[in-house]
């Protein structure tokens, strides 16, 4: 694709999440630290436009999301789109509740919250209903049978589809699996994961089981760890970057970070990085988008774009997919040094599915 030709959305791909039968955009648009908080208006849907253009018609948020106002940025485009309902796909999240005045039932996994949350997301959106409802963090205080039960009851009541989880451990899911098993109810599909080139250990050892096994599903966030591996702070703190503008005390705390050794040699592994995503004719954040999709365990890779046309630019990562052959892959292992080892155990197999 020459510069400045925009993606072509005919050439976005799908996969199934999951074990579902549902068919999402290997990458999908997010507003964490975005839509709702600094970005508000005409940008917004300027956002959430180019993400359509370019093939995306899956877009996230949550009811945390600076007090739900993230909800209701999305839901006012939606609404305003003109979109056909059955041709996007919404998935919000429940836990944190939306930040205001919180009382003891008003956050968490409770019947009780999750139902009144979601409603209230609901609302926001000015939807009837979402696609993929998530836990946006486990909660040890409620039991499980209550949670599965209670994200049972709005997909029974059309008020979702599909429910899954963010953030929770791998034994919490199975759990929360067996017992809607058990119950013949519907598990969760999903984890809404982080994962990026520097950010490995959890989605590709601790969730291993469930891709394997469960056919389990994932929406993985911040894959560029929040622009590092756009090498946009290869020599500092650019002015107008997400950490420059301290959403949520970020700056400070990532300006710390890049100064620590730790910081320093992750910049490091980023520059050498870069050499390679230049040979290929592309750049570092499409490298490492590329990177993240050519796992298969990855059904969709939220973007957060501030920019229309980093989501336009983003989008050509699919360009790079179809290189990142088995020696592609060794160069760049060999860079980031990271692979998790997997735990000890006897009679695995391996990728050609021979046991080892």
């Amino acid at each position: 694709m020459s510069e400045g030709k925009q993606f072509d959305k005919k050439n976005m791909i799908f996969r199934t999440l999951g074990n579902t039968g549902l068919r999402v955009p290997i990458f999908s648009y997010g507003g964490w630290l975005t839509v709702g908080y600094d970005h508000k208006g005409d940008i917004v849907k300027e956002l959430m436009h180019a993400a359509w253009d370019a093939g995306i018609n899956m877009f996230d948020t949550a009811e945390a999301y600076n007090a739900g106002e993230s909800e209701k940025e999305m839901g006012r485009v939606l609404k305003e789109s003109g979109w056909d309902r059955r041709d996007y796909i919404i998935t919000t999240k429940i836990f944190f509740g939306t930040n205001r005045k919180e009382t003891h039932n008003t956050r968490g996994l409770s019947r009780k919250h999750i139902i009144e949350g979601a409603l209230e997301s609901l609302k926001n959106l000015q939807l009837d209903y979402v696609d993929v409802i998530f836990a946006h963090r486990p909660d040890v205080t409620v039991p499980m049978e209550e949670t599965v039960r209670a994200f049972n009851w709005l997909i029974d009541n059309n008020k979702a589809f599909y429910w899954g989880t963010s953030e929770w451990t791998s034994h919490q899911i199975q759990q929360a699996t067996e017992i809607a098993r058990r119950l013949n109810m519907v598990g969760p599909c999903a984890e809404q994961a982080h994962y990026s080139m520097l950010h490995r250990d959890n989605f590709e050892t601790e969730y291993d089981p469930l891709w394997r096994w469960e056919g389990y599903g994932s929406t993985i966030w911040s894959p560029l760890e929040q622009g590092i591996l756009t090498g946009k702070y290869n020599d500092g703190l650019p002015e107008g970057s997400r950490f420059a503008v301290n959403v949520q005390g970020a700056s400070s705390d990532k300006a710390k970070f890049l100064q620590s050794d730790e910081g320093k040699a992750q910049l490091q592994k980023v520059r050498d990085l870069t050499k390679i995503a230049e040979e290929l004719g592309t750049n570092m954040s499409n490298l490492a988008l590329a990177w993240a999709i050519s796992n298969k365990n990855v059904s969709t890779c939220i973007l957060g774009a501030t920019k229309p046309e980093q989501i336009h630019e983003n989008v050509k990562a699919l360009e790079i997919l179809p290189k990142f052959d088995a020696k592609l892959h060794e160069r760049v292992e060999k860079i980031l040094g990271n692979k998790p080892t997997p735990p000890a155990a006897y009679g695995r197999r391996d990728e050609q599915g021979n046991l080892i």
